[in-house]
């Protein structure tokens, strides 16, 4: 795993193994099918890339290909570490799709990977269900 700044952007950039490991936690077979995972990108965006080898962020949540913008990496990638944030993912307690506030920082958490994962593949599931209820 490669992280740190790369100007205003902090990136999360998984090697493959770690891109097949998330792809199952995160479950991408099922929320995105087609889609391979490459990293993050300030924290509430996945990096990913289609089968047609088109890069592409989407949100972690709601993690839905139709919410997919266009994206590129910087031409010279260098990410300047940041120990603060070395192993860790921000993460909003309650998720702004579900009224959460940015501003509010009792709403803001430090979680790991493995905690990020359980996370976004819990919330992702009370929004398509909320979805399908309305």
């Amino acid at each position: 795993m490669n992280e740190g700044w790369q100007n205003d952007d902090y990136f999360i950039v998984f090697t493959e193994d770690e891109s097949l490991a998330a792809m199952k936690a995160y479950g991408f077979d099922h929320h995105l099918p087609g889609y391979t995972l490459l990293g993050l990108r300030g924290w509430d965006d996945f990096i990913v890339i289609n089968s047609s080898g088109v890069m592409f962020t989407i949100p972690t949540l709601p993690l839905d290909a139709s919410y997919a913008v266009p994206f590129t990496f910087p031409r010279q990638i260098y990410l300047e570490p940041d120990e603060r944030f070395a192993g860790k993912i921000k993460w909003y307690t309650k998720p702004l799709v579900f009224g959460g506030d940015p501003a509010d920082k009792t709403n803001l958490a430090w979680i790991t990977h493995e905690q990020h994962a359980e996370l976004v593949t819990w919330w992702n599931e009370q929004y398509r269900s909320a979805k399908t209820q309305n």
